[in-house]
């Protein structure tokens, strides 16, 4: 019999490029053509309709493929609805449309997300905080954050780099842009930013983040109405206690944290585990949480991989203290040794967020001024496979979590 559906694998031995298989599946929502996500079978395979079209991209790309004909699919599907098995048939229906949040002349290479999206050739589009307060938020439907500082302490970079040339520039035109936008100091137009963002996400977005925007901007919405930043960072002392006004019902994912009043200290509070991490480079892995596909579709989703064991790698914020992650929120991947959660997701209002610590799942320590990574060298990644589930999350019919 002719084959009628082409089966996308997402296990370790078939697929030679996981990451461009992500992209495919985008362009084929793009067309208007459904895809079926099969949940924890063989990776997070995809199933699509067999046309000349789609087997021809495939190719072009470099990803795996096995034509399937109508009966093996029928059989396929059952094995995945049997309740014995913890998988579960998927439904994506509509390619979501993204947006970066980033600066005009941010370096690819300063963001994974932007990197892997363009690597899997999935379209997206920059806006920074003009757009942002002007609410064009609302005509997507995913948003990224990544190296951000959303408190307005120019990203705790003082001690190193504040004689650096690229640190005064844009310092300089972080104060421009905030003076432009009618705010007195950076620190008041990042949190109008941060703010809007909420709203975003309580309002039915899908917000994803990494590195230092995941608690810079739960420390920005905790601390509303209070100075937190030395005279160097916004030209007046912080605020007195500032400590105990923190109001932690504000955040999306931390509690209890304690801000780190040193300017000299690279780190913005207890939050992150960076400088309180022992553990050896090659001991260094996260393990993915494993959830009920049937159940706990969503969780499910975010957690699709080839492998239950993940690389860990650094970031100005790295992971996060397991105590200061609020209690409903979802640890999706964990350092048990360490006490740290690497991974987490959460509802609010509406909508969703994943916080994700590191900088980039490929490179361990990345450095400023460090060369870009070359993501073909990388093409099976499973710390990049995390980004990518996001990216397609919004796309899926939803059921309520019940975790």
């Amino acid at each position: 019999m002719s084959a009628q559906y082409l089966l996308i694998p997402m296990d370790a031995e078939t697929q030679k490029d996981h990451l461009k298989a992500y992209g495919i599946s985008y362009w084929i929502l793009e067309k208007g053509t459904k895809v079926k996500w099969l949940l924890n079978y063989r990776g997070g395979s995809f199933l699509i309709s067999d046309t000349p079209e789609f087997q021809k991209e495939l190719v072009i790309r470099g990803v795996s493929y096995e034509p399937k004909s109508e009966s093996e699919v029928s059989s396929l599907l059952d094995l995945i609805a049997s309740p014995s098995q913890n998988m579960q048939e998927v439904l994506l229906e509509k390619a979501p449309k993204i947006a970066v949040y980033t600066p005009s002349g941010k370096s690819p290479w300063d963001d994974a997300v932007t990197m892997v999206l363009t690597y899997a050739e999935i379209p997206y589009e920059k806006i920074y905080d003009k757009e942002v307060l002007a609410d064009e938020l609302l005509l997507y439907d995913w948003l990224h954050l990544h190296h951000e500082d959303f408190t307005g302490q120019y990203g705790k970079f003082y001690r190193m780099y504040r004689a650096a040339p690229w640190y005064i520039e844009e310092k300089q035109n972080a104060e421009n842009l905030a003076a432009e936008l009618g705010y007195n100091k950076v620190s008041e137009e990042k949190l109008a930013v941060a703010l809007k963002i909420r709203d975003y996400v309580i309002g039915g977005g899908f917000m994803f983040a990494m590195c230092s925007a995941t608690d810079s901007f739960d420390i920005a919405l905790a601390a509303e109405g209070v100075d937190i930043a030395e005279p160097m960072f916004d030209g007046d002392p912080s605020q007195a206690d500032y400590q105990n006004k923190i109001d932690y019902t504000r955040t999306f994912a931390f509690t209890d944290f304690l801000l780190e009043r040193s300017p000299m200290t690279y780190e913005f509070s207890s939050i992150d585990m960076t400088r309180k991490r022992r553990i050896k480079k090659e001991l260094d892995y996260f393990s993915l949480m494993d959830f009920s596909a049937k159940w706990d579709p969503i969780p499910t989703m975010l957690n699709q991989n080839h492998t239950s064991l993940v690389k860990g790698f650094m970031g100005q914020t790295t992971s996060y203290d397991r105590n200061q992650v609020k209690k409903n929120v979802l640890v999706l991947g964990e350092n048990k040794s360490n006490r740290e959660a690497r991974y987490v997701h959460g509802i609010r209002g509406k909508g969703f967020f994943t916080f994700y610590g590191g900088h980039d799942p490929e490179d361990y320590q990345h450095r400023v001024g460090d060369p870009p990574t070359e993501l073909s060298l990388h093409p099976n990644s499973p710390g990049y496979r995390l980004i990518l589930n996001n990216i397609l999350f919004p796309a899926a019919r939803k059921k309520k979590l019940k975790t």
